[in-house]
């Protein structure tokens, strides 16, 4: 699903227009953006939560010339899908 389609859908479902929808989208999406940039943990309960994980500076090894190499330290999202999500994804496969 793209964010065209979420925006679609909801202004579908409340009968609202597109461009009120997209405001809608735009301002969750740059609220949990905001979050996560000064490193807070975003829980949507029955949903899942995103958080942030800091990945420390590693020497690696290039696997095309065998020369090793230092990765830079990073941040990366994660995201932990909740109960309620994982027993409706897993129900389909039962």
């Amino acid at each position: 699903m793209t964010k065209s389609e979420l925006i679609k859908q909801l202004s579908e479902k409340f009968a609202i227009p597109q461009r009120r929808s997209r405001a809608i989208i735009d301002v969750i999406c740059q609220s949990m953006t905001e979050r996560l940039c000064e490193g807070e943990k975003i829980e949507i309960r029955g949903f899942g939560s995103f958080g942030v994980k800091d990945y420390e500076q590693r020497s690696s090894r290039n696997p095309k010339t065998g020369e090793c190499i230092m990765v830079e330290a990073k941040r990366a999202v994660t995201f932990k899908a909740g109960k309620g999500l994982r027993e409706l994804i897993n129900a389909d496969n039962a």
